[in-house]
């Protein structure tokens, strides 16, 4: 965006889209792999904080850890391979990606307080705005998108 003073070009602002803070990790799911992710997103939401000003407060990072921590320990008790974590944030959100290698769809359970395990999914519901799970080449992508709060 410019302006025009006296025939001189003055800038007043950014011409171009600022991009979104990315990060990736690859996680092989030997043990400690869940404990990695959960770190990871944590430096993650640190460097929101600094590069784009965000204000990232508790329930939103403890909504980020837990989605994360969901998801990632879906890939690991469920394909058979490596997985991909990928976080992508903003001062608005943060969406939580994660690659596996299977190509089975996770099931949402109706809630049921008295059902032992197979909340996860469930969870990620609850904390996110929008979930999508999709089939890709090499096995499923599952995306929840977190707004971010002062809270």
């Amino acid at each position: 965006m410019t302006e025009h003073l006296d025939e001189a070009v003055i800038p007043t602002g950014f011409d171009v889209p600022v991009e979104p803070l990315r990060r990736a990790a690859h996680y092989s799911g030997e043990p400690g792999s869940i404990a990695e992710a959960r770190s990871f997103a944590s430096v993650f939401l640190d460097q929101l904080r600094t590069e784009w000003c965000a204000t990232v407060g508790v329930r939103t990072e403890g909504a980020v850890l837990l989605v994360v921590s969901e998801l990632v320990t879906n890939a690991d008790r469920h394909s058979q391979g490596p997985y991909i974590l990928e976080l992508e944030g903003t001062d608005e959100l943060v969406a939580v990606t994660v690659y596996d290698s299977s190509g089975t769809v996770p099931r949402r359970f109706p809630c049921d307080p008295e059902r032992v395990g197979r909340h996860g999914l469930e969870i990620v519901h609850a904390l996110a705005d929008t979930v999508v799970v999709e089939l890709v080449p090499v096995g499923k992508r599952v995306r929840a998108v977190v707004p971010v709060t002062a809270e």
